[in-house]
């Protein structure tokens, strides 16, 4: 069962914390610290959904994961360049991580959108329970002011397409 909790790292709150299911939690940016508190609780990989121009992001990051011998991948996405392909790439991606993985972002919002992508493809959810799993989270990305109804249209279109029981499912404007 999805839920939203409070995720701390050496009692230092991360931002947005979402424990999805057992094997994936979605954060804002973590710091250096709050990566160490990770691998203490048995966290195995990190992928970094932040573009290395983002205003914060964390520079040396991949080092200090692969020094706590966590496995760690950067696949930098942008709501602007986002397409079928490169959520593809993603999904992969993290398919591939061991797990527990943390997937992060900077406010946990398109870390959690990837990782209630792949959550539906592999339980095979329709976009509509998907979209009302994400409202039982207290997840607000499609009533966020900066995502576009062609957003919203795109995951609703990359689960239709990729799900195993992909029934076709059209956004209510």
């Amino acid at each position: 069962m999805l839920q939203k909790y409070h995720l701390q790292f050496k009692g230092v709150n991360v931002i947005n914390a979402i424990r999805i299911n057992d094997h994936l939690t979605t954060t804002g940016q973590v710091v250096a610290h709050q990566l160490k508190q990770a691998k203490q609780e048995g966290f195995k990989s990190v992928l970094n959904l932040r573009s290395p121009n983002e205003l914060g992001f964390l520079k040396d990051e991949q080092k200090v994961v692969e020094e706590l011998g966590l496995h760690y991948v950067n696949v930098p996405l942008k709501l602007e360049n986002l397409n079928e392909e490169l959520i593809t790439k993603i999904l992969t991606t993290l398919d591939q991580l061991p797990k527990p993985t943390v997937i992060h972002c900077a406010a946990a919002m398109r870390s959690t959108g990837i990782a209630l992508l792949s959550v539906a493809i592999q339980e095979g959810l329709t976009p509509e329970q998907t979209l009302m799993k994400a409202k039982s989270l207290g997840f607000g990305f499609f009533e966020h002011a900066g995502v576009s109804p062609q957003l919203k249209q795109l995951f609703v279109n990359y689960l239709n397409k990729h799900t195993k029981v992909a029934v076709p499912y059209a956004l209510s404007a």
